[in-house]
């Protein structure tokens, strides 16, 4: 990994060069390119609440991926990890794992118990399912055409404590 990484608490003007940055993973849909610029309006409005929490990554002086965590609404120190993406041409040098680590260790240190993350059963998304179990997620269920016919909700899990 490079040395040069840092994870700073995001900056309003960190956020179109964080949409950017997920279109170009060919992962995300329109709908949902659209909804992480309303998260990031809520989050700098105040909307969001105070528990949000959203790092951004910086190898040297390019954005090269981020992370939006929050409590899960009505649970006792359940969170979910909403968001996390890498750029293109930074994945497969560890800096998914630092910002999943990241995310874990302060939710961990602000009482979190259980880390909830969603993702797509599509097949497009093997990999970031398989990210997911190598770091000691469990998949705890899927939701039969949650998202779309065809398109399961896949939902990991992860003791804290």
């Amino acid at each position: 990994m490079n040395p040069e990484a840092t994870i700073r608490p995001t900056q309003l003007n960190d956020v179109p060069h964080l949409v950017q940055l997920t279109r170009e993973t060919g992962v995300f849909r329109p709908l949902e390119m659209e909804t992480l610029a309303e998260v990031f309006a809520d989050y700098f409005a105040g909307a969001s609440g105070p528990d949000h929490h959203a790092r951004t990554l910086w190898v040297g002086r390019q954005i090269a991926g981020f992370t939006y965590f929050a409590p899960a609404p009505m649970t006792e120190q359940t969170w979910y990890l909403y968001w996390i993406a890498v750029a293109p041409d930074q994945q497969g040098k560890g800096y998914g794992s630092l910002l999943l680590r990241l995310a874990e260790e302060e939710v961990r240190g602000l009482g979190g118990r259980l880390l909830f993350i969603e993702t797509s059963g599509l097949p497009h998304y093997a990999r970031t399912r398989h990210f997911y179990l190598r770091h000691g997620y469990e998949q705890e269920a899927t939701l039969r055409d949650f998202y779309a016919a065809g398109d399961d909700m896949v939902v990991f899990r992860k003791a804290l404590r």
